[in-house]
């Protein structure tokens, strides 16, 4: 789930780096070396994504289901318009015919206004019926939609959570993709969290083979950093590797789905 990006503002205080843009370092194309690493693991970090996608799948699921559901609603209402109108039509043919029958004019005169009087009655309070239910049934998926979407995220925020704390090796797996991005640099400052700092220290030595040997891998503890935050420092900039930041593009994810339902 963790993003790798490149914060621009993080390099604000440095003179004369290069920006580097945002990219995904978490691709669900692994190579073969690490795969065979990383199965050995009880979870993965293909079955963190796999999650993730079940997760916005169910989201998008449940809030088609809302509208669905909204939508019969107000159909149902307009045929129950569309009956009363046509019963209305065959009561003012009974009514023209029984007093033309019957010869009373006047009954017949009074029988048509009344009808139409509740007729018109009925529409009106179908009508408002429609429309406050119109009303009332929006506001309601709205509602549904961002409970469907703080669940969610919730969600993302325990699977990270579980993952993690049953496989200290995806961390590790994070960190692999982040250096994949810098192996063009002519240095490499690797600052982790204390949380981690020991665990990638220990397998410092299968990180460093993925640089030349002439390349400086350093790694540092940073005490001011999140325990699941990391970043590269290099020649060309700063690699931001935040699970902070993957959280936040689940729940841009999904309120795309929202705003493309409207």
């Amino acid at each position: 789930m963790s993003k790798l990006i490149r914060s621009s503002e993080a390099i604000k205080k440095q003179n004369g780096p290069v920006q580097i843009e945002i990219r995904n370092l978490f691709a669900k194309q692994f190579d073969s070396t690490q795969d065979i690493g990383e199965e050995e693991h009880s979870i993965t970090l293909d079955e963190v994504y796999k999650e993730r996608d079940r997760i916005l799948e169910e989201a998008n699921l449940e809030i088609s289901s809302k509208r669905e559901e909204f939508e019969l609603y107000c159909q149902a209402k307009l045929e129950e318009i569309e009956k009363l109108r046509q019963q209305w039509q065959e009561e003012k043919l009974i009514l023209q015919k029984e007093a033309y029958d019957e010869g009373f004019q006047q009954g017949y005169e009074e029988g048509i206004q009344k009808a139409t009087a509740d007729m018109e009655n009925a529409l009106k309070l179908a009508n408002e019926t429609v429309e406050n239910a119109h009303i009332n049934g929006m506001k309601y998926v709205e509602e549904q939609e961002h409970v469907i979407l703080d669940l969610a995220i919730k969600s993302a925020e325990k699977i990270i959570g579980a993952s993690l704390e049953k496989d200290e090796a995806l961390f590790l797996s994070i960190v692999r993709r982040g250096l994949k991005e810098a192996q063009e640099s002519k240095e490499i400052k690797l600052y982790l969290s204390p949380v981690y700092y020991k665990l990638v220290t220990e397998n410092r030595d299968e990180l460093a083979a993925m640089f030349p040997p002439d390349v400086p891998f350093l790694i540092f503890v940073n005490e001011d950093l999140n325990d699941t935050d990391s970043y590269i420092e290099t020649n060309h900039g700063r690699i931001v590797l935040s699970i902070d930041e993957q959280l936040k593009e689940l729940r841009l994810k999904l309120s795309e789905i929202l705003e493309s339902k409207d």
